[in-house]
């Protein structure tokens, strides 16, 4: 579970004119995915003493606004009439794997560089590129029965604001405050090559007292709140052989409603969507591809497409 990595829609939109700025943020804060997904078999408990490190890509597209449901009557703008934004990063991640007394663990750093582009009807707003928020995560697994393919991890993550973020700009990288997320996951034989996998996390957000361009609409700051937010993945994981690995998971998010100065926005996050995977071992480490999209979204952005591809190799 360690090795999965946060979903790469970290970045706060809005709007610029005061009139609809709040309406706009209330709609928006949903589109963003904090979950932090899993690939297959990351709730397998890793050998010790390894070092790690893995290269990724992450391509995300986000269209339609929705909010309490439905598509429409969100505001009185031709800005959302046609709504595109893009996300492309190239993620960084360093680990370690040791014992903790006699359990698993395992230790990461991560630093993303991307970039957030609007297209179509949000083409005029500006986009943002450099560096994103540096994560930090610990997993240990306090029952690992290899000989029985069953596994119970916990994780710990550390999301900090050290990436580009501007108070005066819609779109930025950098979340401009601190997420803390604590997760469990369980993975079980199923049949003799399938597995089946279950796992909830949530996250905590620190406030971000600079919330001008994204909340005001102007240049005054706000303080921007969230409530926590809780995401459940589930689904079979497939080992074909020794070397090919496929699986699907099905998520379910809930929570993160914000407040902005105290003011109740009324955007709870109520999504359902899934993701693809497949999984290759060869001589130059293991190569990842995930695919997938938003199934149903009560209030933001819908996301049309997530691409991940990862390559990580153990010395």
């Amino acid at each position: 579970m360690i090795t999965s990595i946060p979903a790469s829609r970290e970045n706060k939109i809005a709007m610029h004119r005061v009139r609809l700025a709040p309406l706009f943020l209330a709609l928006c804060t949903p589109f963003m995915a904090w979950a932090i997904d899993l690939q297959p078999n990351d709730i397998v408990a890793p050998p010790p003493d390894k070092n790690l490190i893995t290269i990724s890509y992450l391509n995300t597209e986000n269209s339609t606004l929705y909010r309490n449901g439905s598509v429409g009557n969100v505001a009185p703008t031709r800005l959302y009439k046609n709504p595109v934004i893009d996300t492309q990063s190239a993620i960084l991640r360093g680990a370690r794997t040791y014992s903790l007394g006699d359990l698993p663990a395992v230790s990461y750093i991560q630093l993303p560089y991307g970039t957030v582009r609007p297209a179509g009807s949000l083409s005029t707003l500006s986009s943002d590129n450099g560096i994103g928020d540096l994560t930090i995560a610990t997993a240990i697994w306090p029952y690992a029965d290899k000989a029985n393919r069953t596994y119970v991890g916990i994780a710990g993550y550390l999301i900090s604001p050290t990436g580009s973020y501007s108070g005066q700009k819609v779109f930025n990288l950098s979340e401009n405050r601190f997420r803390t997320d604590l997760q469990i996951g369980f993975q079980t034989p199923i049949t003799e090559r399938i597995d089946g996998m279950v796992a909830v996390d949530t996250m905590w957000f620190g406030g971000n007292s600079q919330c001008a361009a994204a909340c005001t609409g102007n240049t005054t700051n706000a303080s921007l709140m969230q409530k926590p937010l809780t995401t459940t993945q589930l689904g079979p994981i497939w080992q074909i052989n020794q070397t090919f690995t496929v699986g699907a998971s099905y998520f379910y998010v809930t929570g993160g409603a914000t407040s902005i100065n105290n003011y109740y926005q009324n955007n709870v996050v109520n999504t359902q969507r899934f993701l693809l995977s497949s999984q290759a071992h060869t001589a130059i480490g293991r190569i990842s591809l995930q695919y997938g999209r938003d199934m149903e979204i009560k209030n933001g952005f819908i996301q049309t497409r997530v691409l991940a591809l990862r390559l990580m190799k153990d010395f």
